[in-house]
């Protein structure tokens, strides 16, 4: 199939800056790898979006919030020092370095993608859409944090419900670090189920996303956390689509599927401790594929975390190509035991039957 890429070069500007984890070189490094692997126009479409404006903003952020971050980030760029209450809207590790890119800018654009995403994938007119730079999933509406600023996931989800008028919308993070901002989105709200596959808590940021956190009041058992264990690999993956993930959606039956996370759950990752290989981000990928078969194969893509460059393009790759069904050479580009991936600290049947535990009373399939 040919899948929608929405892509363009302006995303280089979010970038915080020499020596920060966070640099925009990453939406230089996978485009030019793409060209090299896949063809245009018969694998894949690139398309461009606009940059959301305020109004669109305005669905998932407070007013204040935009202000300071556009006047702050838009002062950083040039070199200068803006007086605002920085601590009250941003967390340290949003800090840039140095001369950062136009990060405020570079944000909208994110959040616009999503919107172009979600529009083709409502009309029909694509039933997968990849959009590059996604998953900004640590981000509230009036706090940034862990090198997020708009939270395009959650405009997604929040889109589709008001804007296309969706009634159910099921969000699938598998970024190593648990998508704490989109789970304060959607904590009390039943229309969006949102289910998260990260790293152990207790040993990576934001230090959320335990088993015994499935939302509140109405929203009750529609957040499901699943903490993988320090160095899991592809089995235990499977084993949490086999057993959580696919038979909640086969329950759920949601519309569309949004799926967020790039490559930090690789075991070369620079700031994670997960064990996943290239391989396994296109079994990812085709998990993904074959969940959408519920939902008539609506699936929006939102790829954008990584900080291994050598390894980034290559598990980017990979998801796409386990979405799509594309055939392509999938190298690893550095050297892996395979005994990591498999190895932890806890049993992983262990995480699946706390989490089925605090799940039971709201889903007939993990009874």
């Amino acid at each position: 199939m040919v899948i929608p890429i929405i892509y363009r070069e302006e995303l280089r500007e979010y970038d915080y800056g020499l020596g920060h984890p966070f640099r925009g070189d990453r939406y230089d490094i996978f485009p030019q790898f793409l060209k090299k692997k896949l063809v245009e126009g018969q694998d894949y479409q690139m398309i461009i979006a606009e940059p959301a404006g305020d109004d669109e903003l305005h669905l998932i952020c407070q007013h204040d919030y935009i202000d300071f971050c556009q006047r702050y980030y838009r002062a950083a760029n040039l070199g200068l020092d803006y007086p605002g209450d920085f601590n009250r809207f941003l967390s340290r590790d949003n800090i840039p370095r140095g001369r950062p890119g136009k990060v405020e800018e570079a944000a909208r654009l994110i959040v616009g993608q999503a919107k172009v995403a979600a529009d083709l994938v409502a009309t029909d007119e694509s039933s997968k859409v990849v959009a590059l730079g996604g998953g900004m999933h640590h981000a509230k509406g009036n706090y940034g944090e862990g090198f997020c600023l708009y939270n395009d996931v959650a405009f997604c989800a929040r889109y589709l419900r008001q804007v296309h008028g969706l009634d159910r919308v099921l969000v699938l993070d598998t970024d190593a670090h648990a998508g704490n901002g989109t789970a304060e989105y959607f904590y009390e709200d039943p229309s969006v189920l949102l289910i998260d596959l990260h790293q152990d808590p207790r040993t990576l940021y934001p230090g959320t996303g335990f088993a015994h956190q499935i939302g509140s009041e109405d929203g009750r058992g529609f957040t499901i956390n699943v903490p993988m264990p320090l160095f899991s690999g592809e089995d235990a993956y499977q084993q949490v689509f086999e057993e959580i993930v696919r038979p909640v959606a086969e329950e759920f039956r949601p519309q569309v599927i949004i799926r967020n996370g790039g490559s930090d759950p690789h075991t070369a990752d620079e700031l994670t401790n997960l064990g996943l290989q290239v391989k396994s981000f296109r079994m990812l990928g085709e998990q993904v594929r074959e969940m959408a078969e519920v939902c008539e194969g609506k699936e929006i893509d939102l790829i954008g975390s990584g900080y291994n460059r050598q390894v980034l393009p290559h598990a980017w790759l990979a998801l796409i190509c386990g979405l799509t069904g594309t055939d392509a050479e999938l190298e690893e580009p550095e050297p892996t035991a395979e005994w990591q991936g498999e190895r932890s600290f806890s049993d992983i049947n262990a995480i699946i039957r706390i989490a089925k535990d605090h799940l039971k009373e709201y889903w007939e399939c993990l009874r």
